[in-house]
């Protein structure tokens, strides 16, 4: 083998399958930007706003797509 072939560094994945990775990464970001917020200033005071659907329900389902997908994206065989 020559010193080029030797040297060439391979990526575990194909260009494919890190786009993919990049779209459940940006599943599980958005699904924790949902997630924040709705707290109160004051300590003594409850804001119900916690309890609402997006952070109850929509943000929750985002993460767990976003982590699907990502298994996906490992999984994927490159040559398909």
């Amino acid at each position: 083998m020559s010193k080029k072939q030797e040297n060439k560094k391979e990526f575990l994945f194909e260009n494919q399958n890190y786009k993919i990775m990049l779209i459940g990464l940006g599943f599980i970001a958005l699904g924790f930007i949902l997630m924040a917020g709705g707290g109160s200033n004051d300590p003594n005071v409850f804001n119900p706003e916690i309890y609402n659907f997006r952070r109850i329900r929509l943000a929750p389902t985002l993460i767990l797509i976003g982590f699907a997908i990502e298994i996906y994206a490992i999984l994927k065989n490159p040559t398909e």
